[in-house]
């Protein structure tokens, strides 16, 4: 999961030195994000939400406003954009406009924030750390949704360099209150496993309790040489661990799920996987977040258009489909290029 990520090699430079120079990139906070084209009836609308670049979306409701924040674009470390009705988004700035001393700029991946208080929110980030030479995890701290967050660490919360980096921290609240985080060793961008790791957090999140533990790896066809951007969802008491697998940049990239018995495993994988895949209307799906809206459950995740992986125009959009629940079981019929209900 990248900012206009290219694979993971010297590449990168050369697209994002040429996503750079595209025309129209200029940091503009108050340009509106093109939206949906809901039609003559405002009940509906149809994908993709969010029309522009904006890989790895999450978002979080705070009182009537959703934040969503996604990989770096057009400028800005942490793009963040608010909706009230997870359709229709206005760009809100750079919610870390202040990358911390330990980082390097132009490869700010996959953030993602929890709420702790209603003044206490902290944001997990993938960034270039300077001494390792690898992706590494941060976390920064705000006393509002869309920040400005700001990291006052020494150094990276999780790096791994030995095991590649580490990339696509994703936190979670479990049922009984415990924090946890979710994250990837970037195994594929030295050729070795890549692993979905978990382990505690500290009740501030800012540190790390006990020993992290391994969930899964890449172990499917269908999931090539890398599995990653993992997150936990409880569904009627069940713990699920949904995740992307496959190249970022490829029409194969698509989403799957896991059934785990508690946040540190152990996680056995869908026999159905992967539950989103390319279809005629987008390619390469995944990198999710999910959302529950007034008892329905909405999948967020990035797609490029048709033909178009690896472009940097328009590139990785935000789509959003609905989730239904058969015996316990996720389906999301999607990509949907047709006009559906509102959330």
């Amino acid at each position: 999961m990248t900012p206009t990520r290219t694979w993971r090699g010297g590449a990168a430079a050369i697209i994002i030195a040429a996503a750079l120079l595209v025309p129209g990139c200029a940091d503009d906070t108050t340009r509106p994000t093109p939206t949906t084209s809901s039609g003559s009836d405002p009940s509906m609308f149809t994908n993709p939400v969010v029309r522009t670049d904006a890989p790895d979306p999450q978002a979080i409701r705070v009182g009537d406003t959703w934040y969503l924040f996604h990989t770096n674009s057009q400028g800005r470390n942490v793009p963040v954009l608010t909706s009230t009705d997870l359709v229709d988004w206005t760009e809100a700035g750079d919610a870390l406009p202040t990358l911390p001393e330990w980082a390097d700029a132009g490869r700010t991946w996959a953030p993602e924030a929890i709420e702790l208080a209603p003044d206490r929110f902290v944001l997990y980030y993938t960034v270039a750390g300077r001494e390792s030479g690898r992706q590494c995890v941060g976390r920064a701290v705000a006393s509002a949704p869309q920040g400005p967050y700001s990291d006052d660490a020494a150094g990276p919360l999780i790096c791994q360099a030995d095991l590649g980096g580490a990339i696509d921290a994703s936190p979670y609240r479990d049922t009984d209150g415990s924090l946890w985080l979710l994250w990837k060793n970037d195994g594929n961008a030295i050729g070795v496993d890549t692993w979905l790791w978990s382990q505690r957090l500290a009740d501030d999140g800012l540190t790390l309790v006990g020993e992290p533990t391994k969930l899964l790896r890449q172990t499917e066809p269908w999931e090539s040489t890398l599995i990653e951007g993992p997150f936990f969802h409880r569904q009627d008491g069940r713990l699920l661990l949904f995740f992307a697998a496959n190249a970022y940049d490829r029409a194969e990239y698509a989403e799957g799920y896991a059934v785990c018995e508690s946040p540190t495993g152990p996680c056995v994988k869908a026999t159905e996987n992967p539950i989103l895949k390319s279809n005629e209307v987008a390619t390469g799906p995944g990198h999710a977040s999910m959302v529950v809206k007034d008892g329905r459950t909405w999948l967020l995740y990035h797609a490029w258009p048709p033909g178009q992986e690896g472009s940097t125009d328009p590139g990785r959009q935000v789509w959003l489909d609905e989730v239904t629940w058969v015996d316990g079981r996720p389906v999301v019929k999607a990509p949907t290029g047709t006009p559906q209900s509102r959330p």
